[in-house]
């Protein structure tokens, strides 16, 4: 089988989801044309499908030693930075991907994604315009200004996109994902649901839990961050009633009013969801399922607490409750490191960090002690130059 032959039969192979053997067919090309960049590339997508991020980084970086004038390496290369959580080594990548094959659209669509990853939402924007322009009928394109616009907060632009790319390919399995997301981001709650599940039913090998525990986590979220607030201005209206009694009527008030506010929002996600957010954070990483129980019983303390104060008047109640927000916000961050512990970049960036702090810790230690041997060697030196010489003589 020669290289081209194996190359076409591997994307055949990937294409129908069938990653491991397409693997098989590419590295027994391998051994007899170790240096085909295409086969290299085309290695390097198929372990990124397979999660093997570390692997598919080796085989993008040997087809670039090869061949550095592959646009493809350079774009499959920052594809698998980006699962990897390396955003701005993925940049300079899908950069120079971009410089070699201007006029390829693949090339300016992982631009755009490595750019919204950084943030960089203008530029893009721009270049996922760029790579739709060029293929306007594209599907995974159109996918990505959808994606990019939803990063960027343009939902209206993102919905259309994704409507649009659906309606050339309406199996498509990222592209319900997407537009169940987007219907998620808008309160859309029992259609994003459905079909969550039903992309899920589909792929009952690897199902996305995490996201269809969105109501949950969602709510959490959001009132982790102006739930806080609202407890913190009716303590301050509790407080200022010690020299203006009427001040402590209207912090009842408030407590009632933010009580109800929390207990309304709740209900408009949690109903239309049903059980299923919950029985998908059962199935959830550990980290994140005892993260959103924990969040939810400080959440519910927080709210009876305020009751409490609404009926009883008692000052140090909401107090309380203001005292347990930095415990919603340690939660908040268990739940945000735990969504992402079944994702293999980012326990490898985990690694990698923790690799990074040991590496700071045996630096410094290193450092410390040199200083202290210098420290100890000048202090020995000046003492011995202020001993006075001895006269040989005994005292009496």
């Amino acid at each position: 089988m020669t290289g081209d032959d194996a190359h076409r039969r591997a994307w055949h192979l990937a294409e129908a989801g069938r990653h491991a053997e397409a693997e098989k067919v590419l590295r027994a090309a391998l051994t007899a044309e170790p240096a085909d960049a295409r086969l290299l590339t085309m290695l390097g997508y198929v372990l990124r499908r397979q999660f093997d991020y570390v692997s598919a980084l080796a085989a993008c970086d040997a087809a670039i030693a090869a061949l550095p004038g592959l646009a493809d390496a350079h774009g499959e290369r920052a594809e698998t930075l980006l699962c990897l959580l390396r955003d701005r080594d993925a940049v300079a990548s899908a950069t120079e991907a971009v410089r070699l094959a201007p006029h390829n659209a693949a090339s300016h669509l992982v631009l755009a994604r490595t750019l919204a990853q950084e943030r960089r939402f203008d530029e893009a924007r721009a270049a996922a315009d760029r790579g739709r322009a060029l293929a306007p009928q594209f599907v995974d394109g159109l996918l990505a200004v959808a994606d990019v616009n939803r990063v960027a907060g343009k939902r209206d632009v993102a919905e259309e996109a994704a409507r649009a790319a659906l309606a050339l390919d309406p199996d498509n399995e990222y592209g319900r994902w997407l537009l169940a997301m987007i219907d998620a981001e808008r309160l859309r709650v029992g259609r994003s649901m459905r079909a969550l599940r039903d992309v899920a039913s589909e792929n009952p090998a690897r199902p996305d839990v995490v996201s269809m525990t969105w109501p949950i986590r969602g709510l959490l979220g959001s009132l982790r961050i102006w739930f806080p607030v609202a407890i913190a201005l009716v303590a301050a209206v509790t407080l200022a009633g010690v020299w203006w009694p009427p001040a402590a009527t209207i912090g009842r008030i408030l407590a009632a009013l933010f009580a109800a506010v929390v207990a309304g929002f709740a209900l408009r996600l949690l109903v239309p969801a049903g059980r299923l957010p919950w029985r998908c954070l059962r199935l959830s990483p550990a980290l994140l399922r005892r993260a959103a129980h924990g969040g939810t019983v400080t959440v519910c303390a927080q709210v009876a607490l305020l009751i409490a104060y609404a009926v009883t008047g008692l000052w140090w109640l909401p107090v309380l409750a203001l005292a347990a927000a930095p415990v919603q916000w340690g939660f908040g961050l268990a739940e945000l490191i735990g969504a992402r512990m079944d994702d293999p970049g980012y326990l490898h960036a985990l690694k990698d960090l923790g690799r990074d702090f040991r590496d700071w810790g045996a630096e410094f230690g290193q450092w410390w002690r040199e200083t202290k041997r210098e420290l100890r060697e000048t202090w020995h030196d000046d003492n011995q130059g202020s001993v006075p010489p001895r006269s040989g003589r005994t005292p009496r």
